[in-house]
């Protein structure tokens, strides 16, 4: 980790937490003017990559355990609770399907820390110029980030 992103062997990635627009409450003009912006925010930062992951938590971990409990369990009454704690997870985890999660993810290669702090300031200002609601991630994002990638990793590795 830098003071600014996550160093890799193929340069530094500095990482933008977007804020989602809800576009389904918004007129047609106001989606084509959404879509000229991040136009014009690709334009100016030609190489910037954009990422899209589902912000709700796992739930095949704990959705397994249960199943795997509720096999075991003699006891009917116990069962029932177990199975209706999975539809509870089934719930919850469908409820936040829709929650999304948008970066801008800039690579930084070959650059000195100021020249580094630089860009991250230019793409900061030049994203909420066309009005895009965003921070540098910090961190402890980033390492719940890669963390929650290496949980997924693991569980297609497993599939």
């Amino acid at each position: 980790f830098t003071d600014y992103g996550i160093v890799t062997t193929r340069g530094e990635l500095l990482f933008y937490l977007v804020t989602p627009t809800n576009i389904s409450v918004l007129s047609q003009a106001s989606i084509e003017n959404k879509i000229r912006q991040l136009m014009l925010v690709l334009s100016a930062i030609p190489d910037l990559e954009i990422t899209c992951t589902d912000s709700s938590e796992c739930f095949d971990d704990n959705k397994a355990h249960l199943y795997n409990r509720m096999e075991a369990e003699r006891n009917p009454k116990v069962k029932k609770m177990l199975k209706k704690d999975i539809v509870f997870l089934d719930q919850i985890q469908m409820e936040m399907a829709t929650a999304r999660q948008f970066m801008f993810v800039a690579r930084c290669r070959s650059m000195k820390p100021q020249q580094g702090f630089e860009r991250a300031n230019t793409i900061s200002k030049v994203i909420g110029e066309q009005g895009f609601d965003c921070h540098r991630m910090k961190k402890d994002e980033i390492k719940a980030l890669e963390e929650k990638y290496a949980k997924l990793a693991k569980l297609a590795a497993a599939e």
